[in-house]
C-alpha cells in the first residue's frame, strides 16, 4: 500500500501545478514553492528520526555531499524545470506517460558506459519503449501536439536518466531521506536564483498557495516517505513495478479535473511504455551458485523510485524523491 500510495501522490503532482498555474502562479514560482517546503518538511524528518535514534545525520565525505548537492542543483533541478514546464503546453496525461521513456534511457546509458550487457530482455524492452513513444507521438484527440511541450517532457526524461545514472555511483548506505532534504534544498536554491534573475517570481494568487502546499506535501514529501517504507518492506523491483501506477493516476486524474483525453492509439503506446518499464524491472531468476556471480542489473525506478543497483547486482538504498 505504501508503495501505491507514493506512486498515487507522485502521479498527481502534474494536477496540483496546473492549478496554481490557472490561479497565476509561474513554473518558477511553483517549482520553487513546491521545493522550498518539500525541503522544510524532510529537513524537519531528518531531525525527528536523528532525535528519535540519536545519531547524526551526515553524508560523509565532501565529495558525497558536493555530488549530492550538485544532483539537486543541476540535475533535478532541470528535470522538474522540464516537466513541470512542458505542463504548460501539453497535456498533464500525455507528459506523465512520455517521460516515462526514461528508464530505456537508463539502460541504454548504462549499455554506453559498459555498466550492463545487451540482454535480449532489456533490447526487447528498449524496442518496446520506442515504439510506444512513436504511438504516443501521434495527434492528439484535440489537435496536433505541441512540438516545443514534447520537447521538453523528453528533455525532463534525459535529465531524469543522467540524474539516476549519477545517483547509482553514490554510496550505498546513505540515508536516503537526508538525501532527498540535501537534494531538494538544492533545487530549491536554484530555482528561487533562476527565476529571481528571469523577473519571473511573481506572487501568485492567494488561493495558488493551496494548490502548491499540495504539491508540496502530497505529491512530494508523503510519497518520498511512503516510497521508503515501501522499499524496506517489499524490495526496490517490487517497489518499481509498482510506480508504474505513477501515470495511470496522472492519466485518470488529469480526466477527471481537466477532461483530459488521450486517444486509443495514445492510449496503446502509454501501455506499452509502461509494459517496457516492468520488463526492465522483472530480473530473470538463477539458481545460486557459489562460483559465479548474479549477473549485473539495474534498477531504473520512477522519481528515483528509492533504489538503484551496484555492479554485483544487489540493490543498494537511493533517496527516493518526486517528478
Amino acid at each position: 500500500m505504501c508503495c501505491l500510495g507514493s506512486a498515487a501522490g507522485f502521479g498527481l503532482g502534474p494536477i496540483f501545478a496546473k492549478g496554481a498555474y490557472a490561479l497565476g502562479a509561474t513554473v518558477p514560482v511553483a517549482l520553487a514553492g513546491r521545493f522550498t517546503m518539500a525541503a522544510a518538511l524532510l529537513w524537519l524528518l531528518v531531525l525527528l528520526r536523528a532525535r528519535r535514534t540519536g545519531r547524526r545525520p551526515t553524508l560523509g565525505p565532501s565529495r558525497v555531499l558536493l555530488t549530492v548537492v550538485g544532483l539537486g542543483a543541476v540535475g533535478y533541478a532541470a528535470q522538474a524545470a522540464f516537466y513541470y514546464g512542458s505542463l504548460t503546453r501539453v497535456d498533464a496525461s500525455l507528459a506523465a506517460l512520455l517521460v516515462y521513456v526514461y528508464p530505456g534511457l537508463v539502460v541504454l546509458l548504462a549499455l554506453f558506459l559498459g555498466r550492463e550487457r545487451p540482454t535480449r530482455r532489456r533490447l526487447t524492452a528498449l524496442a518496446c519503449s520506442a515504439l510506444g513513444l512513436v504511438l504516443l507521438l501521434g495527434s492528439a484527440g484535440t489537435g496536433p501536439v505541441d512540438g516545443p511541450g514534447v520537447l521538453l517532457v523528453l528533455g525532463a526524461a534525459v535529465c531524469y536518466s543522467l540524474y539516476l545514472t549519477v545517483t547509482a555511483g553514490l554510496p550505498p548506505d546513505l540515508d536516503p531521506v537526508l538525501v532527498a532534504a540535501v537534494i531538494t534544498t538544492a533545487a530549491a536554491g536554484t530555482l528561487i536564483t533562476l527565476g529571481a534573475a528571469s523577473g519571473t517570481l511573481h506572487a501568485p494568487r492567494p488561493s495558488a498557495w493551496l494548490w502548491l502546499l499540495g504539491l508540496a506535501v502530497v505529491a512530494t514529501v508523503v510519497p518520498i516517505a511512503a516510497l521508503y517504507v515501501g522499499i524496506r518492506s517489499l524490495g526496490a523491483p517490487t517497489a518499481a513495478i509498482l510506480s508504474c501506477v505513477e501515470p495511470a493516476v496522472a492519466v485518470l486524474s488529469a480526466a477527471v479535473f481537466y477532461g483530459e483525453r488521450l486517444t486509443p492509439v495514445q492510449f496503446l503506446g502509454g501501455a506499452i511504455v509502461l509494459t517496457a518499464v516492468a520488463v526492465l524491472q522483472l530480473r530473470r531468476r538463477r539458481p545460486p551458485s557459489a562460483a559465479s556471480a548474479p549477473a549485473p542489473e539495474l534498477v531504473p525506478v520512477g522519481e528515483c523510485r528509492g533504489r538503484e543497483s551496484r555492479s554485483d547486482g544487489h540493490a543498494t538504498d537511493r533517496a527516493p524523491s518526486g517528478r
